[in-house]
């Protein structure tokens, strides 16, 4: 059975991003016995397949909205490195880059 999460996150946390509050969820699907991967998997391809938009979103794939984020560490390793964001694209320019990263048209906003 496949399975997605995601949040329509409408509360306040104090002191946390509406993207901070969002992954502080991520953690306790894998307390809950969901491996790292399969967080991850809920998270971005199972969610776009079962919102019925996987032709645009969920995959890093030409032709799908250039919207992502990296992390300093392995994910897959430790889940809380999604709560740790250091680069973030949205419609395909640079938003953050506390990593250093180039993009694709060699524009570098540090």
């Amino acid at each position: 059975m496949k399975f997605a999460a995601g949040s329509d996150m409408c509360w306040f946390y104090p002191g946390k991003t509406r993207g901070e509050a969002t992954a502080s969820v991520f953690p306790p699907l894998h307390d809950a016995g969901l491996p790292p991967l399969d967080v991850i998997r809920a998270i971005t391809t199972n969610a776009a397949e079962m919102l019925g938009w996987q032709d645009r979103v969920g995959a890093i794939e030409p032709g799908k909205f250039a919207d992502l984020v990296a992390v300093a560490g392995d994910p897959i390793a430790d889940l809380t490195e999604l709560e740790r964001v250091r680069f973030v694209m949205k419609d395909g320019q640079v938003i953050r880059n506390d990593l250093g990263l180039t993009a694709p048209n060699g524009e570098d906003r540090r």
